[in-house]
């Protein structure tokens, strides 16, 4: 299991991914060009400081050729209570993310999980996870909102971050 931590003591973990090292093919889309599985990794965490009302997770690639990113998960309103997202909860027509959970629209213009799929002959894109220790139980959003408005209510109500790094490119 891979972990990395960005606020002290909180810690992200997968079983599926380490951290810095590539994505495996379940994990990739399955379009533009990608024949991946497009599972959602397994994650889980630990060290949330003791106040966290709610958790928040984000999938973004920085490398993104667009200008600004690219956001391929966004699940938030996880309850408090939560320590692990099981693989395949990226799917929002399985009953696998936790009751109350919100998971909005990214950058593919869907719900849910969409895996990576970089340009052909690009550098391995950085996938960062980040999970946010969140200080209300419900954000200001809904599951068509953009990962824009997730962020700018996450930016008012963090209150730690964890994060975890793969990479892929093709």
């Amino acid at each position: 299991m891979s972990a990395q931590t960005t606020t002290a003591g909180f810690i992200l973990a997968s079983s599926d991914i380490a951290e810095g090292e590539l994505i495996g093919a379940m994990h990739t889309f399955n379009g533009f060009g990608c024949a991946g599985g497009n599972i959602s990794p397994a994650l889980s965490w630990s060290g949330a400081p003791p106040e966290t009302k709610s958790f928040a997770l984000t999938c973004y690639d920085p490398d993104a050729p667009t200008g600004s990113g690219f956001w391929h998960w966004v699940v938030f309103n996880i309850p408090a209570t939560v320590t692990r997202l099981p693989r395949g909860a990226g799917d929002p027509k399985s009953a696998a993310a936790p009751k109350g959970a919100v998971q909005s629209r990214t950058d593919y213009g869907v719900v849910g999980y969409g895996g990576p799929c970089p340009p052909p002959g690009d550098k391995p894109h950085r996938y960062q996870f980040t999970m946010f220790a969140v200080d209300v139980a419900k954000l200001d959003a809904e599951e068509q909102s953009s990962a824009a408005v997730v962020g700018f209510n996450l930016h008012f109500h963090t209150l730690a971050k964890a994060r975890l790094t793969g990479l892929y490119g093709r």
